[in-house]
Parts: C-alpha cells; sequence; structure tokens
C-alpha cells in the first residue's frame, strides 16, 4: 500500500509526526557511512541536523507529492534536501557575524558547541550535499532526468542569491527606521518563502505534476510562506518561550523590522488570515487528485503556537 493511502484516516498532527519521524530517520543517515569525511565535521553536521525542528519544508514536500498522485518514494530525496539546505542556513545565521545567537530550539548553537569555523564548513557541507540528495531522487527514486534537472535548477535559484540568501543579505543590511514595507515583503518573500515554494513545487515535480498545478503550489507556497514569516514575528511578541526555544522579543533586541513593527498586531494578523485563504483558494482551483493536506497545512501554519 502506497504510504500516503495508510495515512488517510490520521489528523493533520499525526500526518505531521509520521513525515517528522520519517524525515529525521532518514537524515539521520544521509551522509554514506562509507565516505572519508572528518569526524568533528560529521558530528557537527549531524548535530544541527538533529536538532529537532518542525521539518514544514519536507512535510510539504510530501503533502504536495501526494496532491499529484505521487509517491513518498520518488519525493523523499528533495525532502531530505531542503532540510539540509534550511539545517545550513540556520547555522549560519546564529554565527557572530550574522545573528550572533547561543541558543537554537533550546540547545547552544553549532558553533558555541564545534566553534565557528567547524560551523561554517558545517553549512557548507550540508549546503552541497543537498543537491547530492537531489540527484538521487533520478538515480534511486525513479524520477525522469529531465525533472531532476529542473528540480536542480529550482533549487539553485531559489537558495541562492536571488532567493534565501538574497533575502538574508536584505535582512541583515535593514533596520528599523530605514527598512520599508516594500522591503520588508522582500526580506520575508526571499528569506522565508522561496523554500517553501522550492519544496512544494519538487514534490509536485516528482509526482509529475501538470504546469498550471505548479503554478498553484507557486501561489499557495508565496502564500504561507509569507504568512508563516508574519506568524513568526507575531509569536516572538506574543507567544511561548517555552515552546519557541528563544527569548520573546528577540526580533526587537536585535533591531529586526517586522510586520508587527510596520502594521501592528491586529493588522499582521489579518493579512495572515488573508495569505492563508488566497494560498487556499489556489490549490482548489488547480484540480488536484487529492488536495487535503495542502488545504489543512494552510490552516495549521496559522494556528500554531511555536
Amino acid at each position: 500500500m502506497n504510504p500516503f493511502e495508510a495515512l488517510k484516516l490520521a489528523t493533520i498532527k499525526d500526518y505531521i509526526g509520521h513525515w517528522q519521524t520519517v524525515t529525521e530517520e532518514q537524515l539521520a543517515s544521509c551522509l554514506p557511512g562509507e565516505w572519508q569525511v572528518p569526524d568533528k565535521l560529521r558530528e557537527s553536521m549531524h548535530y544541527s541536523l538533529m536538532a529537532g525542528g518542525k521539518r514544514l519544508r519536507p512535510v510539504l514536500v510530501y503533502a504536495a507529492a501526494e496532491a499529484a498522485g505521487g509517491s513518498p518514494e520518488a519525493a523523499r530525496y528533495a525532502a531530505n534536501a531542503i532540510e539540509m539546505i534550511h539545517t545550513y542556513s540556520l547555522i549560519h545565521d546564529d554565527l557572530p557575524a550574522m545573528d550572533n545567537d547561543d541558543f537554537r530550539r533550546g540547545k547552544p548553537t553549532n558553533h558555541k558547541v564545534f566553534g565557528d569555523a567547524m560551523a561554517i564548513l558545517a553549512g557548507d557541507a550540508l549546503l552541497t550535499h543537498a543537491f547530492y540528495s537531489i540527484t538521487q531522487a533520478g538515480r534511486a527514486g525513479g524520477v525522469p532526468a529531465e525533472t531532476v534537472l529542473d528540480m536542480l535548477e529550482e533549487l539553485s535559484v531559489y537558495a541562492g542569491a536571488r532567493g534565501m540568501v538574497g533575502g538574508q543579505a536584505a535582512d541583515i543590511l535593514g533596520e528599523q527606521g530605514t527598512t520599508g514595507k516594500e522591503q520588508l515583503e522582500f526580506i520575508h518573500t526571499h528569506k522565508t518563502a522561496d523554500l517553501i515554494v522550492f519544496s512544494l513545487k519538487a514534490g509536485g515535480r516528482t509526482a509529475g505534476a501538470s504546469p498550471a498545478q505548479l503554478k498553484a503550489l507557486e501561489i499557495y507556497g508565496y502564500s504561507i510562506g509569507l504568512a508563516f514569516q508574519i506568524q513568526d514575528d507575531i509569536l516572538d511578541i506574543t507567544g511561548d518561550e517555552s515552546k519557541l526555544g528563544k527569548p520573546l522579543h528577540s526580533d526587537e533586541a536585535s533591531q529586526k523590522v517586522t510586520y508587527p513593527y510596520l502594521y501592528g498586531l491586529e493588522e499582521s494578523r489579518r493579512k495572515v488570515e488573508e495569505l492563508t485563504q488566497a494560498g487556499k483558494q489556489a490549490v482548489l482551483e488547480a484540480q488536484f487528485a487529492d488536495p487535503r493536506r495542502l488545504l489543512e497545512l494552510a490552516d495549521y501554519l496559522v494556528q500554531r503556537e511555536f
């Protein structure tokens, strides 16, 4: 039985939990044991990969593949790859030259355990290993070579200077008092939403999604990706520190520009709801085989507390 079929009756929390567990099991052995890798580098990569987290992006890969009638086996390599990219970005974000954070998800950040140099190298290694993982979608997952090429191209775009890295650069350059609404949307769109869009389109591609469906996944991804980041901004003010794994008001302390800073809490909440509905509508109009999980995930992200 296709694992998607086995999860038909699962609640959305159980669905997320299942793919979180699957992802963590795969990430634990993603670096081949026979490869000659310095022990400290391997330990540093593993430390951050296995440090927990929502595993949202891999879950979205699987949900998009399911919506388009695909299989988890074909989607798993893209799911693993995007979590490597996300993890590398967090390792580098935490460095003294960036956000200078001592803790991530309640644990000491990578550079606090392994030192700045090894943390940088662990991030570099995870970034490059993500592209290796995508190639395995073709070699081991049965995804057509042309589709793998499309995925590699999109990952380089969405994760690079045009995408996440560009968003991070804009975030560093921005500050309270000078960053306006357009710049803030640019930061959130690229720093956060681009990797979510890649996750969805990669999952759809492994399932043979049509161009119209891929476009719908892109609209959905940008909508929920921006909503996700605005919700993060809100939770930084109103959330529970024990659930967030970081102090409240950390954005304010680091002089970051956020949606609540520019728009206020109520308008930020309204924007989250508006974006969520826009994303769901795009999915509903795209004639997917089974879009239920994408719709449920959109609602779940609005209601989350961490």
